[in-house]
């Protein structure tokens, strides 16, 4: 671990209780406010028996700790998919995420890439079948307790839940099925009488893509955005998180913390057991766990010479 220590800002330890006495003092704040006008009470969040709200859940270290897509790999490697020679890079990209906390593009690409390569022929029925198992073996003890509490919040309520991810929409719903919760928007797979091709349908939900899924969705099931909650810990959600009432920087990157700063959108940060003001939801839940080994992987891209 020591190897990778200059990924880390040297600063972090110092930057962290800045942070917290910042927002200790924020929330003093805006309580000392709260009661000169006699108002203590936030509304009540989510509205019970709203049926135009729903809530949307990024999933890679906003549900779950690290990337859905290289959890996904690493049983694919358990089950003889690919070589053991072509582990260490992914493990390495696996081990970038979870220390810096930001999605590197190039190697997002090149783990997508890899996987319609790996996947390409086989049957999609099978593949649903190993993510069910892979999902009990690497991903069931990564789900952050206090965002898995955020969603109960909203089941409770009677709201539909969804996670949006750029992971494969088949293990994008085997995991929502296992939360309870009502169902996911993932990247699609081309396949043809029930087998990957090994080209994707469009391109990744990812970013933009990810609005514009959010968007049709509401569209089709009568919501609105308005009254939605849409949870994220990146940047790249922006896009996302601006279409709804609700917008949460959940375990937030750099980027995303200053912008929900700027706009007042709540914050939570369940890496550290440091929470942001308390406004909306409780965190019920308490901290997330902080278990797993870094080296999560998934097959290096096959180079046909």
């Amino acid at each position: 671990m020591a190897a990778l220590g200059w990924l880390t800002p040297r600063r972090r330890s110092a930057t962290a209780r800045s942070v917290l006495a910042g927002e200790a003092s924020a929330e003093a704040a805006r309580k000392s406010t709260q009661e000169a006008a006699g108002t203590t009470e936030e509304p009540q969040f989510p509205v019970h028996g709203d049926d135009r709200a729903a809530a949307f859940f990024d999933l890679d270290n906003t549900v779950m700790q690290g990337a859905a897509l290289f959890h996904f790999g690493r049983g694919l490697y358990k089950r003889k998919f690919f070589e053991t020679r072509e582990l260490a890079k992914f493990a390495w990209q696996q081990a970038w995420f979870r220390l810096a906390g930001v999605e590197d593009p190039e190697h997002m690409q090149e783990a997508r890439d890899s996987a319609l390569s790996i996947v390409q022929g086989h049957r999609v029925a099978e593949l649903q079948s190993i993510g069910e198992e892979i999902y009990d073996e690497y991903m069931a003890e990564r789900i952050w307790p206090g965002t898995r509490a955020l969603a109960q919040a909203h089941l409770d309520a009677g709201q539909k839940v969804w996670l949006v991810t750029a992971a494969p929409v088949e293990i994008a719903t085997v995991i929502a099925r296992r939360l309870g919760l009502t169902g996911a928007l993932g990247t699609v797979a081309e396949s043809v009488d029930g087998v990957y091709t090994g080209k994707l349908v469009g391109e990744p939900l990812h970013g933009p893509a990810k609005a514009e899924a959010v968007r049709a969705l509401a569209a089709a099931e009568g919501l609105d955005l308005g009254r939605c909650a849409a949870y994220s810990d990146s940047h790249n959600d922006i896009p996302m998180l601006s279409l709804v009432g609700h917008p949460y920087a959940i375990n937030p990157d750099s980027k995303l913390r200053k912008h929900a700063r700027q706009l007042d959108w709540r914050l939570r940060d369940y890496r550290t057991g440091r929470k942001a003001a308390k406004v909306g939801i409780p965190a019920a839940a308490g901290v997330g766990a902080v278990a797993g080994g870094t080296a999560a992987a998934i097959a290096l891209h096959r180079r046909r010479r």
